[in-house]
């Protein structure tokens, strides 16, 4: 999505946001020369190296290799999409994000909508404690030990009995509101009028007498509303319906309040309903959410595997549990990557979250998490009860049952070793079974380099040696920008074969066209991942010049070699055609200019 944004728009936002007042207000930081440090708050340290600087609009901690511009901080700290962080920023610098980067389900909102939803929150907060109906949701609350604190934290409410409490007290006869309340899935219009009551309204309130339970977007603002009837009403819970404020696959409820409530998420637990993960915050197990009347999608997982590496789903025990279990394992099968996991607790029969966390407590219910059953012992167990794995037919059938899920994982290490597992279990080689299941093999040989590459493009990302001239004069432009007026016609470098030179030409390009960027507005021009991160590297490359003229001579230097190379380089080539097939007159001449060059000046 971030690719349909302009580019102009990222550098407009990015040149209005100050990265040192951005983090600052989040991690504390000290003025320490020409830079502000703290200790990374992406990595446990004792001493500061965190560094930010205000001139390069950058980021960059020395202990873990983090670094970056005012985006990335928000997405890698907020735990925020790109867009998401991009809005966050426009909407601090008073800009608005254009529409293109909302896909349709994102239409712009309207914000008077999030402003009455707020209103309506308030006023159920309000009704929980001072209605005189309201007897029976508060011995309810009670009878679930609910702590002050916990429901001001998620904002427990009432819905009073009445068909227009909402549509007076918050629409106040004002036909904008009202229409407003309606859109948001408040109020609700009536088919047709009754004969027999001419003055009856054309709206109605959507909840009445139910426990309330707003649900709040990243930003804390109330989007939607769960309600839980207490009686024999149906449907026992009622959720608002799809908005566009509210896309119940995509939202889960209870994960602005985990963000708030711990900066480092190891883990997500995922359970069925509202009430668990207010009762489990209770008991101080704060990194529960809940999906909101829906299966887990995609789109959730991908969204909690923004925030943490492992995810484990808890579900009734029973067979709907267990059914439940499934779907979200197979919304999870394309959503897993390197790094991250999925987990499945199935509850003993009979119990839920909240009556399992108060028999046990939460050291006793975190034991039980420990225990959730791994993503492939699931996977199999699940599907070797539908065959008979004593005769070569089942486990024939198990193959034929787990092709069409193994070829959604993403292909990579937890793809071949879930093959391994399989040709453990089938008995049959497992080159011959990724072949049938039309997987790519890869051997342990090439799981070993694949780990040793990793390792050591770590090291590398940590300490990245710049050897070459053109990455040194990469890593002082990135630093230096103004060191691209020594450069003259960037096109002359073009032809030379060195690696790196199209990043280096691209780079000089880009900063003789606008001189005035800083190195957080250069990264953003770079879409394509791997060549950020390469430049992020050189970015925060120690020089062992502190100097900034004598940093400008080295750079001038580095120019007149890339001269010399191409001279030589062009040389070389019409020495070769002069030697297979002669030369023309004009390359005659030339040659002969370059080979007085060349015996001149000093090599």
């Amino acid at each position: 999505m971030a690719g349909s944004i302009p580019r102009e728009f990222i550098d407009e936002v990015l040149a209005y946001t100050d990265i040192v007042e951005l983090i600052d207000s989040r991690v504390p930081l000290k003025r320490s020369g020409s830079n502000h440090m703290a200790c990374c708050p992406f990595h446990g340290e004792k001493t500061p190296s965190f560094s930010v600087s205000q001139p390069k609009q950058f980021y960059h901690c020395f202990g873990c290799g983090a670094s970056g511009d005012a985006i990335r901080f928000l997405m890698e700290y907020e735990h925020l999409s790109f867009v998401e962080a991009l809005e966050e920023l426009a909407q601090m610098a008073g800009m608005e994000v254009p529409k293109v980067a909302y896909d349709n389900k994102q239409a712009r909102q309207n914000p008077e909508q999030f402003e009455l939803l707020d209103q309506v929150a308030n006023y159920y907060q309000y009704q929980l404690s001072h209605h005189a109906q309201a007897h029976k949701v508060q011995a309810y609350i009670k009878k679930r030990g609910l702590s002050d604190e916990v429901i001001q934290t998620y904002g427990l409410g009432f819905a009073p009995p009445g068909w227009d409490n909402v549509l007076n007290v918050i629409g106040a006869g004002n036909e904008q509101k009202i229409q407003a309340l309606s859109d948001t899935g408040m109020l609700i219009r009536r088919e047709e009028s009754d004969n027999n009551r001419p003055n009856q309204l054309p709206w109605y309130d959507r909840f009445r007498e139910r426990l309330m339970f707003p649900i709040r977007d990243r930003r804390g603002r109330t989007i939607a509303f769960g309600g839980r009837i207490l009686g024999d009403g149906k449907p026992k819970y009622l959720n608002s319906p799809e908005t566009r404020l509210f896309h119940k696959g995509q939202e889960l409820y209870g994960l602005f309040e985990l963000k708030q409530a711990l900066r480092k998420i190891d883990r997500v637990l995922v359970v069925e309903g509202y009430m668990d993960v207010v009762a489990l915050a209770q008991f101080d197990i704060r990194y529960s959410v809940a999906t909101l009347g829906t299966a887990t999608t995609s789109e959730h997982l991908q969204k909690l595997f923004r925030l943490c590496d492992e995810v484990i789903f808890c579900f009734d025990g029973d067979r709907a549990g267990r059914d439940a279990g499934w779907r979200a394992m197979n919304n999870a099968l394309a959503a897993i990557k390197p790094g991250k996991q999925a987990r499945f607790m199935f509850l003993p029969e009979g119990e839920d979250p909240d009556s399992l966390v108060r028999q046990q407590g939460k050291a006793g219910f975190e034991a039980e998490i420990d225990k959730a059953q791994s993503f492939s012992g699931f996977f199999f167990d699940t599907l070797m009860q539908q065959v008979d794995m004593e005769i070569l037919d089942g486990r024939s059938k198990l193959v034929d049952l787990s092709k069409p899920y193994l070829q959604q994982i993403q292909e990579g290490v937890f793809q071949t070793m879930m093959v391994t597992r399989l040709s453990e279990l089938a008995e049959i080689d497992r080159i011959t079974l990724s072949a049938l299941l039309g997987i790519k093999t890869a051997g342990v040989a090439s799981i070993d380099r694949s780990v040793a590459g990793f390792k050591q493009k770590s090291v590398n990302r940590a300490s990245p040696q710049v050897a070459s001239p053109v990455r040194k004069a990469i890593a002082y432009l990135l630093q230096y920008p103004q060191l691209a007026e020594l450069s003259g016609d960037p096109g002359r470098f073009v032809a030379l074969e060195l690696a790196d030179i199209g990043l280096f030409v691209q780079l000089l390009d880009l900063l003789q066209n606008d001189p005035n960027l800083n190195t957080a507005r250069i990264l953003a021009h770079w879409s394509d991942p791997r060549q950020r991160q390469y430049l992020e590297q050189l970015a925060v490359e120690p020089s062992l010049l502190s100097d900034e003229e004598a940093i400008r001579c080295e750079f001038n230097e580095i120019l007149q070699l890339l001269g010399r190379q191409f001279q030589q380089q062009r040389f070389n080539s019409l020495e070769r055609k002069e030697r297979q097939q002669g030369l023309s007159q004009t390359e005659k001449k030339e040659y002969l200019q370059l080979l007085n060059l060349l015996n001149t000046k000093q090599p």
